[in-house]
Formats: C-alpha cells, sequence, structure tokens
C-alpha cells in the first residue's frame, strides 16, 4: 500500500468531519474526509495531526480507514480534545499526516498475530487488526485479548462482539478490571489475562499497545511465556509530538520516536534509555 508523499509536512489540509461514533463515555471515532477524499493513505500504526483553528492541533493513531476517510479515535484528556469531543457532524478540522513508520508488516506475513491491547491502546493496534483482516490470505491465526477498566469503557464493542469473531481463524478474549452486573465476562487486568491465557510464542508475533503501566507488565507477562524480544513490538506513539524530529520531545537516547519509531521491537527498546 503506497503512502502519498506530503508537498509540506507542516501544512494541514483542511478536512471534514462526516460521522462521529461514541466509543466510551470519554472516546469518540472520528471518520474525517477532505474535498479530495481521504487525505492520504496510511500503513497500520502511522498517525496524524489533528487541528482545530483557533485551538490547537494534537498527534493521534489512525485506527483505520475506508475508500475516502480515515477514523480517528480520540480520548478526551485536555482542552482540545475536549473542544474536538464537543465538534458535531460538518466541522472543518485540519489534517496532516501520515507520520511514523507504522507496523512492520514484513515480519508478521505468515505468522500468527497476537494482539494484547487496553483502553484507548486498542485504536493503534485496530488499523493493524483490520489490515490483516483485509489481507487474510498473508497472516495465520489471529488473537485479540483486550482489556478496559469496566465494560463502559471496551472500545470498539462492535468490533470486539460481533465483527471480529466472525474472522475465521481470528479469536478474542476480553477482560475488565472490574465489572458491573451486567458483565458476564473476566475480570482481572490484562497481564494476568494474558499469563492465564498462556499462549505460545511459537510461529507468532506479539504486538502490545496501552497505559505504560499495562505495556510494562504485558513485556514482562510476554517474556515469562517464552517470547523473544524480536518476537514483540509495541508502540511509543504517546511521545509523537511534532511529527517529523525537529522539536526534539521525542529524542530517547540516539533515537527519534517521530522519525525511528512509534513502533519498535522489544530488543529495539532494550538498547534505549529505560522507557517501560
Amino acid at each position: 500500500m503506497a503512502v502519498e508523499a506530503r508537498v509540506n509536512p507542516l501544512v494541514p489540509t483542511t478536512g471534514r468531519i462526516i460521522k462521529i461514533v461514541e466509543e466510551t463515555p470519554d472516546v469518540k471515532t472520528f471518520h474525517v474526509t477532505t474535498e479530495k477524499g481521504k487525505p492520504f493513505t496510511p500503513m497500520p500504526g502511522q498517525l496524524a495531526m489533528l487541528s482545530l483553528f483557533d485551538v490547537g492541533e494534537a498527534m493521534f493513531s489512525i485506527t483505520s480507514q475506508g475508500p475516502e476517510h480515515l477514523e480517528i479515535a480520540i480520548k478526551r484528556v485536555g482542552m482540545l480534545t475536549e473542544a474536538l469531543h464537543e465538534a458535531e457532524v460538518g466541522q472543518t478540522v485540519g489534517i496532516r499526516g501520515p507520520y511514523g513508520n507504522g507496523f512492520p508488516l514484513d515480519m508478521f506475513y505468515g505468522k500468527d498475530v497476537l494482539f494484547i491491547a487496553g483502553g484507548i491502546g486498542l485504536a493503534p493496534v485496530r488499523s493493524l487488526i483490520n489490515y490483516c483482516i483485509e489481507h487474510r490470505e498473508q497472516f495465520g491465526h489471529l488473537w485479540i485479548i483486550y482489556g478496559a477498566r469496566s465494560p463502559a469503557d471496551l472500545c470498539f464493542k462492535e468490533d470486539l462482539f460481533e465483527n471480529w469473531p466472525r474472522v475465521e481463524n481470528c479469536r478474542v478474549d476480553v477482560t475488565v478490571d472490574k465489572g458491573d452486573e451486567s458483565w458476564k465476562g473476566h475480570e482481572g487486568f490484562v497481564p494476568a489475562f494474558v499469563e492465564k491465557l498462556n499462549p505460545s510464542p511459537e510461529g507468532k508475533v506479539a504486538v502490545t499497545c496501552g497505559p505504560p503501566i499495562m505495556i510494562k507488565f504485558v513485556l514482562q507477562s510476554l517474556e515469562k511465556l517464552g517470547f523473544r524480544d524480536d518476537q514483540i513490538v509495541t508502540t511509543l506513539e504517546m511521545r509523537m509530538k511534532c511529527g517529523i524530529g525537529k522539536c526534539g520531545r521525542c529524542n530517547l537516547g540516539s533515537r527519534y520516536v517521530c522519525l525511528d519509531g512509534p513502533v519498535f521491537t522489544l530488543a529495539q527498546l532494550k538498547e534505549m534509555p529505560n522507557e517501560y
């Protein structure tokens, strides 16, 4: 899948919100297009800079895409995201990208893929899951392990409980930290859930994304289960700022997350200053 070149990576294209999906009380997915259709064609794991004029801009995961639009999931955490959550269909936004190196697809082809995500961390992982489903013949068994604080905080419920379980040779396991009266599924934290499910490392690549504390313990759990450092992939997208390595805020040792990442194997992470 080719990625269109940007004329100027710092100049946004004027886009428009054409659909808004309320995923949780504090997460919404925005479908964004432009007059010419999809702003650009990203690879799974790449990001976009989204802006509201007179408010600000920030980097967000591209969680999926259609022929004419991009899907961007946004958690309400500050002034810009609060303003975006108040936006309505038809709202004008600025968008530029794609940024980052995306997931290393060459290491996934022909292998089983284990996806482990927590909370809004499912957003970038969803882009890879959907890519694997769209190119199903190129990948082995797909196993999705996902968790959130509560049933209400589960993102992309339609995918989790309807769409993905219908895919051939695809397994979905979901947990919440604490359930309510209606919850019939598993309760517990994601790292312990992974160890309980006990996935074999043979022929697999594991991808994980979520809160930093979750990632830290998921990485430890995968190592306990026998996964090698070069079988484990994660993303440091929360460190992405300007997107082109100029501001320096994404610097980790000799690497710039904007330019060299945000996706890294655990082997690469261990060569950098301690992040997890």
